[in-house]
């Protein structure tokens, strides 16, 4: 087959526009069926036809999660994570139309851990001399920048991360000059209040998904647990009591 034959979606089967095939291990996807894959999902040119066939099934049953989410806690101000703590799920997104999105509904238990990464940059300033030429300063000063980033890591077939950056932009900081010549200078970032916020936020959002990871792992142990046998104060019957507490026999609540 020549560079500019024709190419088909083997997904839906639609002519696929120049310029607009997305390479599968097997076959090819048209750019809307694309779209339609997880934002989170990066191994594309490594999944056969099958495998994206699975994935678009799973991201159709998906938008019924979302119509069933209610948000009881958002956390984040550009990109978010949204928790319904009813049903203990999540999602991350920055979307205002979730329908429209369709982000990946997960649950609290598919969290296996969540770090917060600061990530710090530096640029060089530069002084103009007598010449108008730019030198540097003695010793260098230099402008840090500060981006700070989430990644929740998940159980999911396809795909086992999710990073985020929480701010819009980054956090800039200038140190003052030097106090006397030759030395040098540093501000610390903890004194800039958008800095802190920002870690604030990031470190919020990790113990909230590590806690509600702990949560349900504790309820599973729970419930796995053997129950101890108790005697029923209602009707005198050795009894081990069911998941809501109550006599096997009577029926009444002997715990709680």
């Amino acid at each position: 087959m020549g560079l500019f034959d024709k190419k088909y979606c083997d997904i839906c089967g639609e002519k696929i526009g120049l310029l607009g095939n997305r390479k599968l291990e097997n076959g090819n996807l048209c750019k809307n069926c694309a779209k339609k894959l997880s934002p989170w999902f990066s191994d594309r040119r490594n999944s056969t036809v099958e495998e994206i066939k699975a994935q678009l099934a799973y991201r159709e049953a998906n938008q019924e999660k979302v119509a069933a989410f209610h948000t009881t806690r958002t956390l984040g101000t550009d990109t978010k994570v949204l928790l319904d703590e009813d049903a203990r799920k999540f999602m991350v997104t920055r979307a205002r139309n979730l329908a429209e999105a369709n982000p990946d509904v997960l649950d609290f238990a598919d969290v296996t851990g969540c770090n917060l990464d600061i990530d710090e940059s530096r640029s060089e300033l530069k002084r103009e001399d007598k010449d108008g030429k730019e030198v540097s300063y003695n010793p260098p000063r230099y402008e840090y920048s500060y981006d700070f980033y989430i990644t929740v890591f998940v159980n999911n077939p396809y795909f086992d991360e999710m990073r985020f950056r929480l701010n819009s932009s980054s956090v800039e900081i200038t140190p003052p000059p030097a106090l006397r010549p030759g030395m040098a200078t540093r501000s610390n970032p903890e004194t800039n209040v958008e800095y802190r916020n920002y870690k604030k936020l990031g470190e919020e959002i990790r113990q909230v998904l590590t806690q509600v990871r702990r949560d349900v792992r504790e309820k599973v142990q729970q419930a796995a647990a053997p129950k101890a046998a108790v005697t029923c104060p209602y009707c005198g019957a050795t009894t081990t009591p069911d998941a809501s507490g109550c006599c096997e026999y009577c029926g009444s609540a002997v715990k709680g």
